[in-house]
């Protein structure tokens, strides 16, 4: 008995051309889908105004002169906020969103009461790099608002 090789014909090749851009086409649309589901929103409103606002907001900012530093030791965020002389600093109003950098479903809320020296609120973090989202306001009511990174060792 003789064996008949199978011959390669247009339909064959036309299958396996729309395999291959099946598979693709199909990792394109898992990727996008998964890249619009994780996308933790917009910053601003409309960037145009934000961006007319952004260096009267800097300079204020700057004149404050503050600098801040952000902690983590048994079970606690630790956040410092210190004046051009390296004075403690309380603000009159301060809120924090603590979170990755890299999705929204880990963010916490943080409520910071001040010891004196720095803030500190309770807060259950894995190990690996964390972002505190801070907006504070001096007392004179300039608004202060910064990204700390902290890195909690695991």
């Amino acid at each position: 008995m003789a064996k008949h090789e199978r011959e390669f014909t247009g339909k064959h090749a036309l299958m396996l051309f729309c395999g291959a851009f099946a598979v693709i086409i199909g990792a394109n649309l898992a990727l996008a889908v998964n890249a619009v589901k994780t996308f933790p929103g917009l910053e601003v409103k409309n960037s145009y105004v934000a961006s007319q606002e952004f260096d009267v907001r800097r300079t204020a900012q700057e004149a404050l002169g503050w600098s801040v530093y952000a902690s983590w030791q048994g079970q606690q965020v630790k956040l410092e906020i210190t004046d051009a002389e390296g004075a403690p600093v309380e603000v009159a109003k301060l809120s924090a969103t603590l979170g990755r950098a890299t999705h929204v479903q880990d963010d916490q809320q943080p409520t910071f009461i001040f010891d004196g020296k720095a803030y500190v609120a309770p807060a259950d973090l894995g190990p690996g790099n964390w972002n505190i989202r801070m907006v504070a306001r001096a007392k004179d009511g300039t608004e202060f608002t910064q990204r700390v990174i902290l890195h909690v060792k695991g």
